[in-house]
């Protein structure tokens, strides 16, 4: 007797269909019942059969992966884990290391154990105040970032239709204050340059202050990425480390993953030329010690890559020394930034020779306008009126 075909279907199959509105709709089985053998049975909704059929592979890959959890028996710190490890692979390690921190140590804590259909508004808004009135309040800046990445967790969990709204949406979130930046005018400049003159980290600085590079960036720049014959500077990467115990410095891409060309100033470029012949004469002396592998740029005497802390201090010091202790190293990015525009250069210029996302952005770090600024505009159009009145 031939064997009879099972024609049941299996878990993780899924069928689409277009609905009598127009809509399409895939149906999929996620399990069975273990008394009655029917068919546990979900559906996802699109306006497009491709975007539907995406939505159905996405669904039914954690059922075939042996993983799925029936959406309304998730728990919030369910879903944070499963979204952890399916959908965030593709971002930079150090973010993907943030996002787990803030995961345990504060969203889970908390929220973990409500189930994911279940979480609502005023919950989330209770939480995020909740993280105000710890015994050491988180800053705003923080409560911001854990918040952000609750909502792109429940971003995700709409997407896929495990839940209809995302609830972190409209919660009302403390208000970030930005801090002035803080430039080093001519007076402090004069002062600073005497102080470093001969240090070590002389040349770092000076390329800092005339590149406006990132310190990350500075310390990743590799010789490969000097071009002494066009006189510039390809800026693609950066050094840093990675944020987990035991964490290792290692060279990652620049920050918004965009990377630029810089063209400091002749002199900018002969310093660097000059510290190369001083780094060759570092590395004979050192032999057999030398451990530039990285090809970097800036090293100590025995080839060995700076720290932020080390560099951060070391600002500090002289900062301290000439009286200017509030100034961090960031300030000498920011100074260039200020000087670029006294100068001239238009704020797509500066944006471009900042690596920032957009010309908004800039405008909006550096949209005060300093005194010089304000006094070299009111001569401008006195000259103009003076011109228009003698015609």
């Amino acid at each position: 007797m031939p064997k009879k075909k099972n024609s049941r279907a299996a878990s993780g199959a899924g069928s689409i269909r277009q609905r009598p509105d127009g809509r399409w709709e895939a149906r999929y089985t996620t399990s069975r019942d273990p008394g009655t053998g029917k068919q546990k049975q979900k559906s996802v909704y699109g306006n497009t059969q491709a975007e539907v059929r995406k939505k159905l592979t996405n669904a039914t890959k954690d059922i075939d992966d042996g993983v799925y959890s029936d959406p309304t028996k998730l728990t919030v710190g369910a879903w944070l884990d499963i979204w952890l490890k399916e959908y965030t692979p593709d971002i930079k390690e150090n973010t993907r290391i943030s996002y787990e921190t803030q995961v345990r140590q504060h969203i889970k804590p908390k929220l973990g154990a409500i189930k994911l259909t279940d979480l609502a508004k005023h919950t989330v808004q209770d939480f995020c105040n909740g993280l105000q009135r710890k015994e050491k309040p988180l800053s705003p800046k923080t409560v911001k970032n854990i918040h952000g990445v609750l909502s792109i967790a429940m971003s995700q969990a709409v997407e896929l239709e495990y839940i209809r709204t995302n609830p972190c949406t409209k919660a009302k979130l403390p208000k970030v204050v930005k801090k002035p930046v803080q430039p080093l005018d001519e007076s402090s400049l004069s002062t600073f340059f005497v102080a470093i003159k001969g240090k070590p980290l002389e040349t770092l600085f000076k390329v800092v202050l005339f590149t406006g590079l990132r310190q990350s960036e500075a310390m990743g720049l590799t010789w490969s990425c000097v071009d002494f014959e066009r006189g510039s500077l390809f800026v693609d990467k950066q050094l840093t480390k990675e944020k987990k115990k035991g964490g290792i410095y290692k060279l990652v891409p620049t920050k918004n993953d965009k990377h630029r060309l810089v063209t400091p100033a002749p002199s900018i470029m002969r310093l660097i030329d000059e510290h190369r012949a001083l780094q060759t004469e570092w590395k004979v002396k050192a032999g057999d010690a030398w451990e530039n592998d990285l090809d970097l740029v800036f090293t100590n005497e025995i080839g060995r890559h700076f720290a932020h802390n080390t560099l951060s201090r070391s600002f500090k010091r002289i900062a301290k020394a000439i009286g200017i202790p509030d100034n961090v190293f960031h300030d000498l990015r920011h100074t260039y930034a200020v000087i670029s525009l006294q100068n001239g250069d238009d704020p797509k210029t500066l944006q471009e020779a900042l690596g920032h996302h957009s010309a908004g952005f800039t405008l909006d770090v550096y949209g005060h306008v300093s005194t010089a600024m304000r006094n070299n505009s009111t001569d401008r159009m006195e000259n103009y009126i003076n011109t228009i009145d003698s015609l």
